[in-house]
């Protein structure tokens, strides 16, 4: 508990990818008894035997927040829609922090957002958007403009934002499945998988995550942090790695980027345009910030965090053990 003796953090999103990181980051710094959890299923049994308590909530109904604020301090806003009905995106990505800013009054908040709020494009080592200058936002699926919608509610009621690129390790059902999905349709380079990307491992953002919360004034009113690991890993290292870890094999062929764009069309027709332009163009992001205000350490590498991911990639993908 805080020095009060109460609960004073409202964590959404607690059975999610991150949420789930990042309950167990809080349980393992000692602050479990601090935390109250909206969460529509039940925690797991070693968050409620550290103390957290639950909410019975859902960011549709207004009624089942009634009350979820009360003597809260700080909300760590992880839970979103992704994908889906974008009227279902709407509802729970903007509409749900609208009401749940209502409810948690002047409690200082925290949303996780993503680096797929800007606009399309070739991204190469940009910083976070300051007084106007930086990347401009234009994102490109609902899920994303509704990310974009709640980032700046929280923004308006004075909270802070982070943007994470792409996030994987245990829990991930988007990364590291997509490239696997990818590589085994269309088993050959796009322009020689030469683009970088930002990544971060989930225990290092959740490792961010719960400094933040515990540690007021970190970050300030209106702050937006990009959320990376410092050095951007090729994407030609990224699948290779991922592909020699879960016996796919590894692609081979070097294709023009239109041809390996014609194939991905038809062996992967669901994945839009801009999902493929995160995998063959430059998407990195200056996050130094982020790490020096913490004093979190961005940890030992995307290598070494996938190969500590490897036992649960390998059941939740069916791969051979080695």
């Amino acid at each position: 508990m805080n020095a009060d003796g109460e609960t004073d953090i409202l964590l959404t999103g607690a059975t999610g990818f991150v949420g789930t990181a990042v309950l167990r980051e809080l349980v393992e710094r000692g602050a479990g008894p601090r935390v109250r959890a909206l969460a529509r299923r039940p925690l797991p049994a070693r968050a409620s035997e550290a103390g957290v308590t639950t909410w019975r909530g859902d960011l549709r109904d207004p009624a089942s927040l009634t009350g979820a604020g009360a003597g809260i301090t700080t909300v760590l806003h992880l839970a979103s829609q992704v994908g889906g009905d974008p009227a279902l995106c709407t509802a729970v990505n903007e509409q749900g922090t609208a009401r749940l800013l209502e409810e948690a009054g002047t409690a200082r908040t925290l949303y996780l957002s993503t680096c797929a709020v800007y606009r399309d494009g070739v991204h190469r080592g940009e910083r976070e958007p300051v007084g106007g200058s930086g990347l401009e936002t234009g994102p490109a699926s609902p899920t994303s403009r509704s990310r974009l919608a709640a980032e700046r509610l929280v923004l308006a009621a004075g909270g802070a934002v982070l943007r994470p690129h792409l996030i994987f390790g245990p829990g991930d059902r988007h990364v590291v499945p997509t490239l696997v999905r990818w590589a085994r349709a269309v088993p050959a380079w796009a322009a020689g998988g030469s683009a970088r990307t930002s990544l971060v491992a989930v225990a290092d953002l959740a490792a961010v995550i719960a400094v933040l919360a515990l540690t007021p004034g970190l970050a300030a009113a209106g702050d937006v942090f990009q959320v990376a690991d410092p050095v951007p890993v090729p994407m030609r290292e990224l699948i290779t790695k991922v592909c020699s870890l879960l016996d796919v094999p590894v692609p081979v062929e070097d294709l023009p980027w239109e041809e390996h764009r014609a194939l991905t069309r038809a062996a992967l027709p669901a994945l839009t345009d801009h999902q493929y332009s995160l995998l063959t163009q430059d998407h990195w992001y200056e996050s130094s910030r982020i790490w020096a205000r913490t004093g979190v350490s961005p940890g030992p590498g995307f290598a070494t965090r996938l190969a500590e991911a490897a036992g649960w990639y390998r059941e939740s993908l069916g791969a051979r053990k080695t």
